[in-house]
């Protein structure tokens, strides 16, 4: 795509994992609609996610889900060009970062971080720890490989970083009900992600979640954000709680297993 930029010296490839995104894919794409090559990884969307994209891009490929790393290595396999923007369905690229990014001297490092403006309930969140929230997202391919972690991968750069000043508009949080799934899938991801850690006990289980709150609303002045913060800082204590309800959940199965006897085996 290019539109005679800095980007046509360094071609630019996008890659995006998608997964029933249809509300969010199409702004996602047109910020991007000035690099010279976007790549959309679906994992099975059964609403009009690939549909939208098709219309913005040829390169939509479907691939099983097989977690946030896993998909996001698979994206960055598929681009052609050296340097690679990695973007989540419900980020959009700012008109700052596009001008910032076309007139960039890559030689300058191999990866660049750039900072996220992260969005609850259509509102910019700059306490409870959400910013600055600097973001590897650009780098280059051959020096790049994704952490193997179940949830908050992150991508890793073996070379120079340097940091962009233009922002990721990232519109994470725009419903409860949404805000509340989220809730439910992390948790499940994290609680996987720490099984093996010490068996919670009820007092864990009780101020863990209390300390996660009050860290973000006290701490990292949530408070200052209003009913926003307030609940944002909750988000954070939800999380936690059920992280760890989840995790003696697993621990309290697999104890129980351990316990019970082997069935006898049927006589000959």
């Amino acid at each position: 795509m290019g539109d005679g930029t800095g980007t046509d010296r360094f071609p630019l490839s996008v890659t995006i994992i998608a997964a029933n995104e249809e509300a969010n894919i199409a702004e996602c794409l047109e910020s991007v609609s000035w690099v010279d090559e976007i790549i959309v990884v679906d994992s099975g969307s059964n609403d009009r996610t690939k549909e939208v994209a098709s219309r913005c891009t040829l390169h939509v490929v479907s691939h099983p889900w097989e977690g946030y790393a896993r998909q996001k290595t698979f994206g960055l396999s598929l681009a052609t060009h050296e340097w690679v923007l990695s973007l989540d369905a419900d980020e959009r690229v700012s008109p700052e970062l596009k001008a910032e990014i076309s007139s960039l001297d890559f030689s300058k490092a191999d990866g660049f971080f750039i900072p996220r403006r992260n969005f609850f309930l259509d509102r910019v969140i700059r306490t409870c720890g959400w910013s600055p929230d600097y973001q590897l997202r650009l780098f280059r391919k051959s020096v790049t490989h994704v952490t193997g972690r179940k949830v908050h991968e992150r991508f890793v750069v073996e070379g120079r970083t340097s940091r962009l000043r233009g922002e990721l508009l990232h519109f994470t949080h725009p419903t409860v009900e949404g805000t509340l799934r989220k809730i439910n899938e992390y948790s499940t991801l994290r609680a996987a992600e720490k099984s093996m850690r010490k068996h919670p006990s009820g007092i864990t289980l009780v101020l863990h979640p209390l300390w996660e709150f009050l860290h973000h609303y006290i701490l990292r002045r949530g408070f200052v954000e209003g009913v926003h913060g307030l609940m944002v800082s909750l988000i954070h204590a939800m999380t936690d709680a059920q992280t760890y309800m989840k995790i003696w959940e697993l621990q309290n199965v697999k104890r129980n297993r351990q316990k019970s006897p082997e069935p006898p085996h049927p006589s000959v």
